[in-house]
């Protein structure tokens, strides 16, 4: 039987992933819009810094945002002199830290998506008098759909399973910062491989589903587009 604590872990988690992927895909889109349309030249740097996520170690990125977001950071003592308080071991901190955490995992879709919608249906909806925020809700966003989904399953479940970064700024305090993964990690080092499989199991599953979905829409979506 799964505890107390690992329900809240479960509630926390899911509140944490879906936070994260709704803030994510409103930054995300304009990001991933400008970067599938723009020819600035520096465009090729600001997309290893939003890639940069995926092959630098999870504890490495918490470790600087531990020291940015505590007391004695930058954002810290800014929260402080705005009347609140360092965001290091709180909430908030974790929702941070898996925004930039979980980033290219959810631009990267939409900007491939972006890109494949191509300037023909765009330059045909300007000539019909569409304004640029017409033809970008009512053109590209339609066609870009498969990669509205891939991109909030992709971080929504990078979110559910990160570990290392919401270990270095959140620690494991119950109801507040404790998440699934650690409270796995937890479970493994007091020997408790019971509930430990309950909770893998549970995410193992969760996240075949989530993929699944993906996997069956878009192909769904490729059937019946013209």
């Amino acid at each position: 039987m799964l505890t107390e604590t690992d329900l809240a872990a479960l509630w926390i988690t899911l509140k944490l992933a879906g936070l994260t992927t709704l803030i994510l895909i409103l930054l995300g889109t304009p990001l991933a819009w400008w970067l599938a349309r723009t020819r600035f030249r520096g465009k090729v740097v600001v997309e290893a810094v939003v890639a940069l996520p995926l092959v630098l170690p999870p504890t490495v990125l918490g470790f600087y945002l531990l020291l940015a977001l505590g007391p004695n950071g930058p954002i810290g003592r800014l929260m402080e002199a705005l009347g609140g308080h360092a965001l290091a071991f709180t909430f908030a901190g974790l929702v941070v830290g898996s925004v930039l955490y979980s980033l290219p995992f959810v631009v990267q879709p939409l900007q491939d998506a972006f890109s494949t919608v191509g300037r023909r249906p765009l330059e045909v909806a300007a000539t019909l008098r569409a304004s640029p925020l017409d033809r970008f809700l009512t053109v590209a966003v339609p066609l870009a759909r498969p990669g509205f989904l891939t991109a909030a399953v992709l971080g929504f479940a990078h979110t559910v399973g990160e570990f290392g970064v919401v270990l270095m700024i959140g620690g494991s305090i119950p109801g507040e910062t404790r998440v699934l993964s650690i409270a796995i990690y937890e479970h493994v080092e007091a020997l408790e491989y019971g509930r430990a499989h309950m909770l893998a199991g549970g995410l193992l599953v969760l996240s075949f589903l989530m993929l699944l979905a993906v996997y069956g829409w878009n192909r769904r979506f490729r059937l019946v587009r013209p």
